[in-house]
């Protein structure tokens, strides 16, 4: 569903991704991992254009996603994609914020929008907060609404930026627990995590990535038993360790 050729970026003199070369299959789960400044987030941030390619190609169904002419904002739409920070908008209540999409790119009318908000609300756990403010939320309740207002575009398949690094850790668990939800429910997801335990636990394949390159790449059992390269080997021995 999903597919990276010769994927290159550079910052300036930087280079930032080096020839990434993967795919993830309709329905899969592949987490990322590596450590800080690796690439992870440029790449997830390569699949909805928030970040532009310099060379190499992504497709998506088979579309070169960074051809001239493509429609951005309708391309985006398609792809459902989860923040570190939440980016919901504060003046908005939580149905607001859900339904806006819906309302101005799908121009569904109020009611059957506020009716979709309510559903997936129930299907975050938050069925009750539907008229509440984001400033009146935890962090965790926030990512789940966050979760929500991706999820109310029917996306084919929602990018996870790190969703659960802004949050204090008792509420980790319960975004982690919307999104193994999903991955039940067969939703083609990519998260860049540090949530080693979700990856060993959610993801069918396990993306290791070391100064922008795809160094490797496994089932998780495959992956956190029987890491093939030194530096994979020293990530999870200094993740054990700490």
């Amino acid at each position: 569903m999903i597919k990276f050729s010769d994927v290159n970026k550079w910052y300036g003199e930087y280079h930032a991704l080096a020839d990434i070369n993967a795919h993830v299959r309709r329905g899969e789960v592949v987490v990322i991992c590596g450590p800080s400044g690796s690439g992870k987030s440029t790449l997830i941030r390569t699949v909805n254009r928030l970040e532009e390619i310099q060379k190499g190609t992504i497709e998506i169904d088979g579309e070169d996603i960074h051809r001239p002419g493509l429609d951005i904002n309708k391309f985006r739409s398609k792809i459902g994609f989860v923040f570190q920070s939440f980016n919901l908008f504060p003046h908005l209540s939580v149905a607001e914020n859900i339904m806006l999409a819906p309302t101005t790119v799908l121009k569904l009318g109020k009611a059957q929008s506020r009716q979709k908000a309510q559903e997936l609300l129930e299907r975050v756990g938050l069925g009750n907060k539907i008229d509440a403010y984001p400033g009146q939320l935890s962090g965790g309740q926030q990512q789940r609404v966050a979760i929500a207002r991706a999820l109310a575009m029917n996306p084919p398949a929602m990018l996870f930026d790190e969703p659960t690094s802004a949050l204090d850790p008792e509420m980790v668990g319960e975004v982690l627990q919307v999104m193994k939800s999903l991955a039940r429910e067969g939703m083609t997801m990519m998260c860049v995590t540090h949530e080693m335990g979700f990856a060993r636990e959610v993801a069918d394949r396990v993306w290791f990535m070391d100064h922008g390159k795809l160094v490797e790449e496994g089932t998780p059992e495959s992956f956190f038993s029987n890491p093939i390269s030194d530096r994979a080997k020293k990530f999870l021995s200094d993740l054990r360790s700490h």
